[in-house]
């Protein structure tokens, strides 16, 4: 995970249309403009007008840029907007990046960037056609305790990487989105897709095949149409097997430990907003003496370091650590992992 999230020294501010004002955005993305240094909150779309009012009133947001979704091709002609935040059910992820990309401005989506292979690949066409950039919101790319883990991993300082686990799980229960299938939800989509993209950042490849069972208690309205929890292995190039699993049946449990030939590497909790704590175990205690290291870093907004890089990329050219290309990348292997648990079988995953 190679980037350089230093701030050039031009301090121009980025103007964000955020797109949803529901849980996700009142709690952490709005606040996060408050301690970014060029991204601002310029408008907002709801479909809840009076809402919309009440957290403009908050964020100092202009009342002619607060939007509905019925009229969000206005935004086209809003100067004070450069990038749209997409943070929606994620069966509206591409209708609204689309539109967003259409009307000539930048997007930041949020994760999984949709809910098929075929919409994220209009998405990216989109994005081409209209000379835009587009980046999927996986904020544990900015975030120091993952960004060190990938350094880690990459640099081979514990030895080669045999195994890794990932585990993100949550208690959910109705109503929440998360439990529609309409709507794009389902254990896999909404929390796995943290242990996928890690898997990528830990191996630096790309995974060959996947491995998947799921449990649908049929006696919990919950899951009427959702799996409660799956567990998948990823098959890499190198011989590296991920082991993963995610719930929303469970205490919440978040955290990554890799495997390696001269000890591992444990981040826990590891997908959280906050909180990281990350051990590095050197040495076997079976072949002699063992070092464990606790590392501390300075810890950071996550969104806010998110958002002013994208900020940085539109406002003084670059390229996008975290393209559509890897929200496309992580959507072929969620189908895969969604044809294991139909089939029973192994996978592979599809390919560009």
């Amino acid at each position: 995970m190679p980037l350089d999230l230093t701030i050039p020294t031009r301090q121009s501010m980025a103007g964000y249309a955020v797109v949803g004002l529901g849980r996700l955005a009142i709690e952490e993305v709005l606040p996060a403009f408050g301690r970014a240094t060029r991204s601002r909150a310029t408008a907002l779309v709801s479909g809840h007008l009076d809402k919309a009012r009440q957290v403009a009133e908050t964020y100092d947001v202009p009342a002619t840029s607060i939007y509905h979704y019925d009229d969000f091709a206005r935004l086209r002609d809003d100067t004070g907007v450069d990038i749209v935040y997409v943070i929606l059910p994620n069966s509206l992820h591409a209708e609204f990046t689309i539109k967003a990309l259409e009307a000539g401005k930048h997007v930041l989506c949020e994760k999984p960037m949709a809910v098929s292979s075929a919409e994220c690949e209009r998405m990216i066409a989109a994005a081409r056609a209209a000379d835009r950039k587009l980046m999927v919101a996986y904020r544990l790319h900015y975030e120091p305790y993952n960004r060190r883990v990938a350094a880690l991993c990459q640099q081979r300082a514990l030895g080669r990487i045999k195994t890794f686990e990932s585990s993100n799980c949550q208690r959910t229960q109705a109503p929440n989105i998360r439990l529609s299938k309409a709507l794009g939800g389902g254990p896999v989509q909404d929390t796995g897709i943290y242990s996928i993209n890690a898997g990528r950042y830990i191996t630096g490849e790309e995974p060959l095949s996947v491995t998947a069972i799921a449990h649908q208690p049929m006696d919990d309205p919950s899951f009427r149409e959702v799996p409660e929890s799956v567990v998948y292995t990823l098959r890499y190039p190198s011989g590296i097997i991920g082991h993963c699993e995610t719930s929303f049946g469970t205490a919440e449990s978040r955290r990554i430990r890799v495997h390696c030939v001269d000890g591992f590497i444990d981040l826990d909790p590891a997908f959280s907003y906050r909180g990281q704590r990350l051990r590095v175990k050197r040495g076997s205690s079976d072949q002699g003496e063992t070092h464990d290291d606790d590392v501390v870093l300075k810890p950071v907004d996550h969104f806010a370091a998110e958002m002013d890089h994208f900020s940085t990329v539109v406002l003084d050219g670059g390229d996008v650590p975290t393209p559509g290309e890897m929200g496309l990348a992580d959507v072929r292997i969620i189908e895969a992992i969604d044809e294991a648990i139909r089939t029973g079988r192994s996978v592979e995953v599809a390919r560009g």
